[in-house]
This record gives C-alpha cells, structure tokens and sequence, in this order.
C-alpha cells in the first residue's frame, strides 16, 4: 500500500517533494520522485513495503524495456500467476526483484496497458507514462478499494494536469484553485459523500471504479471503462446449478482468494467485528495460516453498540490470538478535530471515527488487516433491501394518486401531535427516531414512484437537501444521466446494483482508505475480489435472501467453521452515538459551527434551514444528528481549510 502523485506542466522538484510530504502516511518507508524535463512530467510515490522490501520494489519503475514509468498503489495478488504466463510466452524480462509492480510492468511492455490491466486481480491506483507516445494513463481498480484524482488546475504557463492519491496532494502544487464546488453540497447533505466522479472541488475528479483516463499530448482527456460493476450485475449469467453446489463452489473461491490476499512479507492480521463477513474471512485465514491470525476489534461500554463481545466469541473459537480495546466516549471524541485533516473531502459516515481506531489498534502490531468489506452489498445484507422490496410489492398495488394523497395526509399532522400519541404505547429507544419523525420518512416513502426513488430517500440523511443549500439547483447523478442497466434485476437486486457502483466505493471503502492509510496499514477486502462479484451476482435473489435471512450462502459456509448461536443475532452495524453526543459532550463544539451568525457568514447553508434542525434536536423534539452530521463536518473541514489557506 502507497501514495503517489504526480503532475503534467513544468516539472519542479520541489513541487513535487511537496505533494508526495502530503501523503506521507501513505507510504512512511521511502519517497521516490521522477522528473522528464523535456517531456514536462513528474511523478511521486511514497511507499509503505509489502512484498519485496528492497529497493528493487522501490518506485517509480521504469520497465525492463525502458518505455513505460509507473507508480502504483496497492496490491495485484495474481502477479506470480502473471509473472509465470509471461515466461511460458517467453515475454518475461530479467526480473530484479519480486514486487508486483515489476510484474505489472512486464505486463505492460507485452500486452500494452489495457490487456494487461485486464489480466490482474486485485485492488490498485496506477499512473502509467509512455515515453514513446507521451501518453499519461491513469486506472482504478474494478471496485473502487484504491483512491485516484485528477484534474486541470491553473491557468497560463503554470497550468498543470494534476494527479494523486488523495486530495491534499494535490493541494500542494501551486496551480491547485481550490474553488469549493457548490453544486454538490445537495448531493452531500443527502449521502454524506461526494459520489461517483465528481469532488468537493471544482475541476478536479476521481477515477471511477473500472475505469481507465488517458491523457494526450494535446491535453484531451478520454475515459472509458475496462470492466463495469452494474452491467456485470444486470447480465451475468444465472448460476443453475444446486444450492448446495452454490455453496461449495463459493467456499472454494473464497478461500483461494483469501490464501492470496494472504499474501505478505509484513506481518498480517484482520478486523473482526463477529458478524458474518469478518468471521468468514478470519475463519478462512486459519485454514490458511500456519500460526495463530491476529485479529483486532474495537468494544464501547454502551451494549447497544458493543460487537466485541461476540468478536471475541469468535475469536476464542477459531483460536486467533485476540486484541480488543474497550474505548469510552472521551477518546472517541477525541478522533473528531481529526477527521477534516484524514478526510480531505468531507465525509460524514460516522462510523469512521471507530474505524480509524479500530485501524490504529491494529497497526500496533500488524502492516496488513483483512476485512470483511463488500459482503451486505454483494449477498443482500443490509436491511433496508428487504424493507424496500416489501414496501415497493406494497405500493405497487396502490395508484399513485391514492399513494400521493395518503403521503400527504400523514405529512399534514404535526410530528409532536404523532409522537404525544404513539410514544405511550411505542416508546423511542435513546438516540433514535421519534414516532413522528418515522412517520413522516414512511410517507416520503409511500410518495415514492418507483425503485430508484425509493432506494435513493432509504439511503437519504436529508431527503430534500436542496432546501438547506439556498440558490443551487442539485447536478445530475448518474440515475439522471446514465441510469445503469437492469437487465433481469429485481427491486432488491436494482438496490444492491446502485450501493455497488455507488454507496460501496464512493463511503465504506473511501472512509476505510483514508482511516487505515492514516496510520499507514494496508487494508484488503477478500469478498471484493471481482470473481467473488461476479459469482455473487450469477446467484438469485432467493439464494442470497432466503427464508427472512440476509447472505445466506456465507452463513452456509462459516457454520462450518463456527456455531451458529454465536453468529446469528441482529445486525448491529459500527455505529458512535451522534444524538446523544450533540446533546451532550460536542453541544458547544455544535452550537459554534452551527450558530445562525456563522452559517450566514460562510454562506454554504441557509441559516434558517439548518436553525430549524438544529432546534429540533437540541430541544429533544426530534433525533436529527444524520442530518446534522454532514453540516458539521462540512463546516469543520472549512474552518480546517481555512486555517491551513486550502489544503
């Protein structure tokens, strides 16, 4: 796991230096830098050893035919397989060492980049110069594990075409503008992130999932796709066989996956929440491993929150050796005046503040951690699949003008009238919604016109952000623009399709990058191996939810290894206690960044809007911290920003 960065226009190596400092968490073991006067290009890494920890693994590499010069973040776990086809072919060069970037590279000079890039499993960021053509190609990796960025910056002579691994990177050169990108506030409050291409900044981008950007010496950008997450979920082709075959077929895959994420000459270990995915693939690495596995899970003193007790269930079970840190609410807190310098675009998931100390936990005695990321979005976890496919059968029974006036109807009572009613017969749990605030949800919901309406107000903070971002009219998703194809999709699956492409890469896996590279540790995620995505979508709905129980095929595999009375329990999910907390330890930390006097002065927000929230909550009338959260965060990466004049 690496940082790079790197830039088109008039090569400074101080310039440079500068942006690779930036990420120096990324890759805390070397810095390397290569610079082309002539051809104006400059290209940064900063490395965090692996595989091969001599310098023959340093970067930038230039290839054994002196054509191509990379520098690469993350891990091909095929490369050996890779490296054994180009010698049967007689195309392998002399190798100079073992690291996979020498591999991908061999890869390159013999079957040009496409080709080569779709040979390779794994999880990667790459920046390829051809000194030949003078072409600059930038790739992700097929489902978003590793961040790029790019865009123009500047103008006149010191315009430059700017790349890196994260933001701040970019931030350092001095043609970086800065300029926020109003139009995507909306979009921010609704999810807590900036999706798909776009960021928080004006004219710059991130490499989607799959897709490969080339840049041509006339500076023309091009951009296309090598493999696309919903076409692959609308046209697989339908598993056929037995269930029982399903089954077997994907413990097989998995566990070869897991034996090559495996994989390390740094020690290795995994996060263990004891939920299905972690426990699967922990389990599945003590089949693998020849020692104990290290595992690692985070405790809060608050049982509504707590996992580690059933972590350690499993983990006592399997035989890992176990590390467990019960945190309380001071050192939570105290992750919070962090989070605008780790998430260098704002990102409102609270679930990353136990993320990041889960990961600083675990870099105490690990340089690699395995996860069980990807398994809700591919095998039907999540519960708001199975509650909105029930309430889409619902609705479609009724007409929409009967749907429209009931919304309405409900929306029409005043939310203290509901809960003075209902609250003595269904109380309000601590921090969760009130009886009129669910309501008032179910109705937007009732409004609805179909699945991806519906799917976008299950996975709304603010169902209606554009009311809270005064004068801005919401850009176009890619729903709007280029909705995805479905193919055979049913209502659940078209759901599970948009997290994929969209929720999985652009939050979970975005807010697990920036957690773990803060404290320089290498994440892998097994289950996102794209032969896993693949399989799990030639699978049927009825294999993946079966019987009212959400990855059905997973949990058919770890009763293998661990009973099933220490796994099946609710889903609990890694929530912190934001209601409670902006009521109580953040209230002053709040009511400054939320104050009328200040939303008005920084001018992103209507004042009157976020008042109104922020009333509601304070005075216990409602539970809004989801809809306060990104506000705050917004408004603390500005002030963050500020101090540090841009990034």
């Amino acid at each position: 796991m690496c940082g790079l960065a790197g830039y088109l226009g008039r090569p400074d190596r101080a310039i440079l230096n500068a942006m690779t400092d930036a990420i120096a968490h990324r890759g805390p073991d070397a810095d390397g830098h290569w610079i082309d006067d002539e051809a104006g290009v400059a290209l940064g890494h900063r490395r965090l050893s692996i595989l091969d920890l001599s310098e023959a693994g340093a970067q930038p590499m230039v290839s054994a035919s002196g054509r191509f010069v990379t520098v690469y973040n993350g891990e091909i776990y095929n490369h050996l397989q890779v490296r054994s086809e180009l010698e049967d072919n007689g195309s392998a060069p002399v190798w100079r060492g073992h690291s996979d970037t020498e591999t991908l590279l061999a890869a390159i000079d013999a079957y040009g980049i496409d080709a080569a890039i779709a040979r390779l499993h794994g999880m990667f960021a790459i920046a390829v110069w051809d000194r030949d053509t003078r072409m600059l190609t930038l790739v992700r990796d097929r489902m978003g594990e590793k961040p790029l960025y790019y865009g123009w910056q500047g103008q006149g002579p010191d315009r430059g075409f700017l790349f890196g691994s994260e933001l701040k990177a970019l931030g350092r050169h001095p043609a970086f503008d800065g300029q926020i990108h109003r139009q995507v506030l909306p979009e921010f409050l609704r999810h807590g992130h900036v999706g798909e291409d776009r960021t928080i900044y004006e004219g710059l981008f991130k490499v989607r999932p799959g897709e490969i950007v080339t840049m041509a010496p006339d500076g023309d950008v091009a951009r296309h796709f090598y493999w696309k997450g919903a076409e692959v979920a609308a046209h697989q082709t339908r598993f056929t066989g037995a269930e029982d075959e399903a089954v077997a077929d994907l413990h097989k895959l998995l566990a070869e996956v897991v034996g090559r994420q495996m994989i390390s000459d740094v020690p290795l270990g995994a996060f263990l929440s004891g939920g299905i995915d972690s426990s699967l693939v922990v389990a599945l690495m003590c089949d693998v491993s020849a020692g104990p596995v290290h595992t690692f899970s985070i405790g809060f003193h608050e049982a509504r929150y707590n996992e580690a007790e059933h972590a350690r269930a499993v983990a006592t079970h399997l035989g890992t050796q176990h590390t467990d840190l019960y945190v309380d609410e001071a050192t939570l807190l105290s992750v919070v005046p962090k989070l605008a310098t780790i998430y260098d675009e704002p990102h409102a998931d609270s679930s990353q503040i136990p993320t990041y100390l889960v990961a600083k936990l675990a870099r105490e005695t690990v340089t690699v951690a395995l996860s069980g990321d990807g398994g809700d979005e591919l095998f039907a976890g999540y519960d708001r699949y199975a509650q909105g496919a029930r309430l889409l059968s619902g609705l479609g029974r009724l007409p929409a003008p009967i749907r429209g006036a009931a919304a309405s109807a409900v929306q029409s009572l005043p939310k203290g009238l509901i809960d003075r009613l209902l609250d003595p017969m269904k109380p309000t749990p601590e921090g969760k919604e009130r009886n009129g605030q669910r309501l008032h949800r179910l109705a937007d919901y009732l409004a609805s016109a179909g699945t991806d309406d519906l799917h976008r107000l299950l996975v709304s903070r603010w169902r209606f952000p554009e009311t809270a971002v005064p004068g801005v009219t919401p850009e176009g998703t890619m729903l709007d623009s280029e909705p995805p194809v479905r193919g055979h999709l049913s209502d659940m699956e078209r759901m599970m399709q948009l997290d994929m492409v969209n929720y999985l890469p652009d939050d979970i896996l975005a807010k697990v990058d920036r957690a773990t590279m803060a404290v320089s540790l290498e994440s892998r995620a097994p289950l996102l191996d794209h032969r896993v995505a693949e399989f799990a979508w030639s699978l049927p709905e009825g294999l993946k939810h079966r019987d009212g129980m959400s990855k059905w095929p997973l949990r058919k595999i770890l009763y293998d290894y661990v009973p099933r009375s220490i796994i099946d329990r609710p889903k609990m999910g890694f929530e912190v206690p934001v209601n409670q907390w902006l009521r109580g330890s953040l209230f002053e930390w709040a009511s400054d960044l939320l104050s009328c006097d200040r939303i008005a002065r920084d001018g992103w927000f209507d004042p009157d809007v976020i008042a109104s929230v922020w009333d509601d909550h304070r005075s216990g009338r409602a539970n809004r911290g989801l809809e306060l959260w990104p506000v705050l965060v917004f408004q603390a990466w500005v002030t963050e920003r500020s101090g540090k004049n841009g990034l």
